[in-house]
């Protein structure tokens, strides 16, 4: 009975051992995350504060990051309502203090929200703002056209 317990805390041991060795290799050989820059949920308005997360998240991001966000297109067709790029379905304006003036148009559209998850999850991965435009352009140009001039 002793050998048996043995044999196993033996094997669980090695086993233990091969699985720990197995996720240094792989994290080692996969590309470091970049850390996003997120604004506070506390300046967001109630209604983004009571949205989905995916679309709350979107806001944060286009708030902290205004230079990715602004050089990305949008292609859900707000370019008729005046918006030049994916930035201004989250930020209407910002004025000489700072202070945010919200969209709301992101609210209800999940074109721009996914735009901006992907420029998220790009950012993420170490992508320049022209690389985000350019796999934005290639993947969402069939939804209808550009909203930048």
């Amino acid at each position: 009975m002793f050998r048996r317990v043995m044999l196993f805390s033996f094997v669980l041991s090695l086993a233990g051992g091969l699985l720990t060795g197995c996720g240094g290799t792989a994290s080692a050989s996969t590309s470091p995350e970049h850390e996003l820059q997120m604004a506070p949920m506390s300046l967001m308005p109630e209604e983004v504060q009571s949205a989905p997360l995916v679309t709350q998240q979107a806001y944060q991001f286009a708030v902290a990051n205004p230079a990715v966000v602004q050089s990305i297109p949008c292609y859900c067709g707000c370019g008729a309502m005046g918006h030049a790029s994916n930035y201004a379905c989250y930020v209407e304006s910002v004025d000489a203090a700072g202070q945010v003036k919200f969209d709301g148009h992101a609210l209800g559209c999940s074109i721009c929200v996914d735009i901006t998850q992907d420029a998220m999850r790009l950012s993420k991965q170490g992508k320049s703002p022209q690389d985000i435009k350019a796999y934005v352009d290639k993947t969402y140009s069939r939804f209808g056209p550009t909203n930048m001039p």
